[in-house]
């Protein structure tokens, strides 16, 4: 593969693409960079600390979003893992159209990667991902893990458990819907613990975004019936119902 025209070929085809924002370029430059660490060779095992400190994404949505739709548009293909002691994998596509070994008019330069190679990650899945990437090809066995991705992606979301804090919000109105719970209170969860960085007691992160969820539920409630509690009290006896008898005889003396 030719360093400069596949880098030429992919910023050409993302010039024309009206979709991209400068996150998604970001993010595929990182990818390149980690690409270039493991020689070239497809898959390569990141994760997602790394990939946002190298592209400067500093939204957890935002990245996952990008890398998706990288996926989506053609320009990669994502493999997220959800065992958090395993990086997810990406395959990258060539663009060079041209030969490895030909020259263009002496304008060819051989792909020379830098070879300081310190992601431990690619390093612990070296011998796996070697067998991996024998195989890989573009064609139908592309398409079809393509696909079978997309239907767990779509059963992970349709059943609105999704793992990752943050998680979406649309997750968190289905698991407050299936608890009885009305919209709103799903959104005021969501905005409360998004803008303090979803830490629980403000300090330690949140591991379970579920139990936050129904530790909310509870106080809810109590919050709800103390309320109710306060305002019957402060309207005190309605107007006209004197607590008086009305058998009193006014003969007598007092």
């Amino acid at each position: 593969m030719n360093y400069i025209r596949h880098l030429s070929a992919a910023f050409g085809q993302m010039d024309a693409d009206t979709r991209l924002t400068p996150y998604h370029i970001s993010l595929y430059m990182a990818l390149f960079r980690r690409w270039n660490l493991n020689f070239f060779k497809n898959p390569i095992s990141v994760s997602r600390d790394e990939l946002m400190r190298l592209s400067k994404i500093g939204s957890v949505n935002t990245y996952t979003k990008c890398l998706k739709e990288l996926d989506r548009y053609g320009y990669i293909r994502y493999e997220p893992s959800y065992n958090p002691h395993r990086g997810s994998l990406i395959y990258l596509y060539s663009f060079d159209k041209g030969s490895d070994t030909g020259t263009d008019n002496g304008s060819e330069i051989a792909v020379r990667p830098y070879t300081n190679n310190t992601n431990s990650l690619n390093s612990e899945n070296e011998t796996n991902l070697g067998e991996r990437s024998k195989n890989f090809d573009r064609g139908s066995n592309d398409s079809e893990m393509k696909e079978k991705e997309k239907l767990r992606q779509k059963k992970k979301e349709a059943a609105g458990y999704g793992p990752d804090i943050p998680p979406l919000e649309a997750h968190v109105k289905i698991y407050f819907d299936e608890k009885g719970y009305p919209p709103v209170e799903a959104e005021k969860f969501y905005n409360y613990f998004q803008s303090n960085g979803w830490l629980v007691g403000g300090r330690s992160k949140m591991k379970d975004w579920k139990a936050a969820a129904r530790n909310w539920m509870l106080n809810a409630q109590k919050f709800n019936a103390y309320a109710k509690d306060q305002r019957n009290h402060q309207q005190g006896p309605k107007p006209g119902n004197l607590h008086t008898g009305t058998g009193k005889d006014y003969g007598e003396p007092l």
